[in-house]
């Protein structure tokens, strides 16, 4: 059954398919769709970052940049590509995308106590539902995430038009966004990132994205500069040693 949270009242609202497309992809096929992805690998018995992006983002935006500063940690990569963006195939919706990551790695062969999940923005809904479905990864990294997606779906969603409820897709979001219950179930090294000054997702999603994980090693990183689309260059070095401390820590 087709979600609501899938109507492009909705999902068109908070998914902007980017054409900007990889060379040479890796390409996994997932429900008659096709997965334009980036796989690298560094070291065979080392640990796979699994990257879900933002919303106006793509994959190749990642690569080589991202791509060689997760190298430098001695990670693997694999950049998830969304449906409808960069060379991807289908049609970009929230709901029908959940199960995508799981696929993905799967297709690359990546065991999950050897995955380290990376989720940015709205790829937080994506990396969250993979460290749900395999708690057993090693490690879940949120940057300016989402805790509850219900506030972010009714605040640019054009619902009377479609004759969509607010109680509706509360409904729907509980259904298969509960984020307080899946982190509630993960329990292994969180790592969550956000910067002081974001004004599309505030700090609270990261103080409640803390509190509800069942992780027993959790850091919540507050930086005082730049916001949602600039945390990265705006703090460079500190969120890079933000990471590397975390990364290098799961293999103690």
């Amino acid at each position: 059954m087709i979600s609501l949270l899938d109507h492009p009242s909705i999902s068109g609202k908070y998914l902007f398919p980017q054409n900007r497309k990889l060379k040479r992809p890796f390409v996994v096929h997932v429900n008659n769709v096709e997965l334009a992805c980036f796989h690298r690998i560094v070291d065979n018995s080392g640990f796979t970052l699994i990257h879900f992006h933002g919303n106006g983002e793509a994959v190749v935006d990642y690569v080589p940049f991202m791509a060689d500063v997760f190298e430098d940690m001695g990670l693997n990569q694999l950049f998830v590509e969304y449906r409808a963006y960069g060379g991807s195939s289908g049609e970009a919706k929230l709901v029908a995308m959940l199960a995508d990551g799981e696929a993905v790695m799967q297709a690359a062969g990546i065991a999950p106590e050897q995955a380290v999940v990376f989720g940015r923005s709205i790829g937080s809904l994506y990396a969250i539902e993979l460290a749900h479905r395999q708690p057993s990864v090693a490690g879940l990294i949120i940057e300016s995430g989402i805790a509850d997606p219900y506030e972010r779906f009714l605040a640019y969603s054009y619902l009377e038009s479609s004759g969509i409820s607010e109680s509706d897709v509360k409904a729907e979001v509980a259904k298969h966004f509960n984020h307080q219950s899946k982190l509630a179930g993960y329990t292994n090294p969180l790592l969550i990132l956000h910067a002081e000054n974001d004004r599309l997702i505030d700090m609270s999603h990261a103080e409640r994205n803390e509190a509800w994980a069942g992780s027993k090693t959790k850091r919540l990183v507050r930086f005082p500069k730049g916001d949602h689309n600039t945390i990265f260059p705006a703090n460079m070095n500190p969120y890079i040693a933000a990471v590397k401390e975390f990364v290098e820590g799961l293999g103690r």
